[in-house]
């Protein structure tokens, strides 16, 4: 077996309460992973485009109030 055929193996062993309680550690670490990942984006200047293009939509007037 491979790594992940071992981790799916051990979730399936999990009883509810484990399960649960691995489903809100996994929910905060891929937070955690995608906020680094966004972060990083960030502060590569990835996401620049986008937010100039934002900016320029808003002061266009082709915004509206959400």
């Amino acid at each position: 077996m491979n790594n992940l055929e071992d981790i799916e193996q051990a979730i399936k062993q999990l009883s509810p309460e484990e399960l649960a309680a691995f489903r809100t550690w996994f929910a905060e670490f891929d937070a955690k992973v995608w906020d680094q990942k966004f972060e990083a984006d960030v502060a590569a200047g990835k996401l620049d485009a986008l937010a100039e293009k934002a900016l320029k939509h808003l002061r266009e007037g082709r915004c509206t109030d959400l």
